[in-house]
């Protein structure tokens, strides 16, 4: 499949055709892919257009709870927004539509499994939606996010919670198989003391049942909890 279509396949998912198909290849393009061109520069990839659909985000849940919800106080809005917006739910609702298959990593992301790392995933999200605000204008960009997040919009105001605590999760269907030994172990700690990076495999009973990597021990674990639980097959019961 070449870039064209690629971008082509998207857009049908998406349910929205850019003006300038640029701007989503920029939105869809990590920085990891970026590096590996000769000179990269700030508009090839999607850190910056993610920082302003990261804004445009909060202002559509606000706007929303503002609207759908009344009766509930400053705070309560500020809880239910962070659980709408939050990293598992943005990856999550992007990849209903497998939008993480159109994102581009370079060759050590790929190899490290990063289009199914919520983080990379929901950032690629945040900065879809500043180049859909950017090409066509906010209404736009408000009707397709509201329609992405649909979900976990119903669900967190009907008063639920989203299950994004993968360890648990996995805890529950492995403990099925009576007394188990799950261990989550260190194997990489990189990057300066700012901006870390830890690499952490997961064994069940001895065997490696998935790898995570993330800003922190908690995140890494949480990563090689999704990643058990997404490619477990016959082990888990899927």
């Amino acid at each position: 499949m070449d870039e064209n279509e690629k971008l082509l396949r998207f857009q049908t998912k998406l349910k929205y055709m850019f003006n300038d198909p640029k701007l989503l290849k920029m939105a869809l393009t990590h920085k990891s892919y970026a590096y590996e061109q000769s000179n990269p520069t700030y508009d090839m990839y999607n850190e910056r257009i993610e920082f302003l659909g990261d804004a445009i985000l909060e202002h559509i849940i606000s706007d929303l709870l503002f609207s759908q919800k009344p009766e509930i106080p400053e705070g309560d809005m500020t809880k239910k927004r962070a659980d709408i917006v939050c990293e598992a739910s943005l990856s999550s609702a992007l990849k209903r539509i497998n939008g993480h298959d159109y994102i581009y990593l370079g060759k050590c992301e790929q190899n490290s499994n990063g289009k199914l790392k919520d983080a990379i995933v929901a950032d690629a999200f945040e900065a879809i939606l500043g180049a859909i605000y950017i090409d066509g204008g906010y209404d736009i960009a408000k009707e397709i996010c509201l329609e992405l997040l649909d979900k976990e919009i119903k669900t967190i105001l009907a008063g639920g919670t989203l299950n994004t605590d993968y360890k648990t999760q996995l805890q529950e269907i492995l403990q099925r198989h009576g007394n188990v030994k799950i261990e989550y172990v260190l194997q990489k700690e990189e990057g300066p003391e700012h901006d870390k990076s830890f690499t952490i495999d997961l064994f069940f009973n001895g065997r490696k049942i998935g790898e995570g990597t993330g800003k922190s021990k908690k995140q890494a674990e949480q990563e090689a909890a999704h990643k058990a639980l997404i490619d477990g097959g016959e082990l888990l019961g899927n």
